[in-house]
């Protein structure tokens, strides 16, 4: 997607607008919420145009006594690399997706519960729309590590071109930390550590750039049509996808163990030299005993909102949930909530009826 292509602000909000209206996203018969296919917004309907990322200083570090932030990845400021009209505002929520009508009234701007077994589509909300994706986009730089066969103890070195300076995202990873390979795949994915994650790509064999590639790559190889990558962290606004696209991604990753299990740690302590760092999972439901959470995934920038992808256990099968901008981390969980109760309620009435 060229940015300079893109229209006018106000005319995607119209054309969004217009996509919306008359729009009805209750369950339809048969267990599945949707709307036409030729309502949902476009790419276009739901992106700004972008802008030169504003410098900022690097992230202050942190003590080993520090209590670990619930996400490293969150950024601590509301700056944005490409500042929306209203820099509060996701894409999403400027372009109104929030508001397509939805029979559990979810808060995110598009949603899809899918089996994880067929791929058959339980519910869905707005699911054509192209969003910024965020700290999900870890689960590509995860699989394309995953899939190339590096070893995983080998040591990798944080250095100053890890440091985001364009949003100030937090990291406990000071520049000269040494950390093996399969350490900081287990840190960028239970707890989102950009600092891991940019390592990851930046050592790929042929840097960085070739890294990046073989994110787009994987990405048409699983047929991730509305999909693209600039960076293996999630900080640009760049990386898009929508929730039918991102549900084939967490089925594919889902499929390596190592995956599943650096994803749903809950907690991690990690030893660099003297310092003990203490790391939680940025995702509140893996500690939650109502849920069998096999993969997951968080994700936040202002443009993204609140993101969510999991692979899980509900209602007697495995699904693969997906949020896209939800309000708050406390909606987003809500939300995943409410898909949990529907999934389940719709599967006891399946077995109801069959006998």
């Amino acid at each position: 997607m060229n940015p300079k292509n893109l229209p006018s602000l106000a005319a995607l909000v119209l054309a969004a607008a217009a996509a919306l209206a008359g729009c009805d996203r209750t369950a339809a018969p048969g267990g599945t919420a949707s709307a036409p296919p030729d309502r949902a917004p476009s790419a276009a309907a739901v992106t700004p145009p972008a802008a030169a990322p504003a410098a900022e200083p690097p992230a202050p570090t942190a003590s080993a006594a520090a209590t670990p932030p619930e996400e490293e990845g969150d950024p601590q400021t509301a700056e944005s690399a490409t500042p929306p009209v209203n820099p509060n505002l996701s894409f999403g929520r400027l372009a109104g997706l929030h508001r397509a009508p939805d029979g559990l009234r979810l808060t995110a701007s598009a949603a899809i519960v899918v089996e994880a077994d067929g791929g058959k589509v339980l519910y869905q909300k707005n699911e054509k729309a192209v969003l910024p994706i965020a700290s999900l986009t870890k689960l590509m730089t995860g699989l394309v590590i995953a899939q190339a066969g590096l070893p995983m103890d080998e040591m990798l070195t944080i250095t100053q071109d890890d440091v985001d300076t364009a949003r100030n995202s937090r990291s406990r990873l000071r520049v000269g930390t040494s950390l093996p390979r399969g350490e900081a795949l287990h840190l960028a994915l239970m707890s989102s550590e950009n600092r891991a994650a940019h390592a990851l790509g930046r050592t790929f064999p042929g840097g960085l750039q070739a890294f990046v590639d073989a994110m787009n790559n994987q990405a048409r190889a699983l047929g991730l049509e509305s999909t693209t990558f600039v960076d293996p962290t999630g900080l640009s606004n760049r990386n898009q996808s929508n929730v039918r696209d991102l549900a084939l991604l967490a089925g594919a990753a889902s499929r390596h163990a190592l995956l599943r299990e650096y994803s749903t740690t809950p907690r991690y302590q990690a030893a660099f030299g003297k310092r003990t760092l203490q790391y939680v999972n940025s995702n509140r439901l893996v500690k939650d005993p109502d849920w069998e959470i096999l993969l997951q995934k968080t994700g936040y920038i202002v443009e993204a909102g609140q993101c969510l992808a999991m692979r899980t256990r509900m209602g007697g099968r495995e699904v693969i949930l997906v949020l896209l901008d939800a309000g708050s981390k406390a909606s987003r969980s809500a939300d995943a909530q409410r898909l949990r109760r529907w999934v389940v309620a719709e599967a006891a009435g399946a077995r109801s009826r069959t006998s």
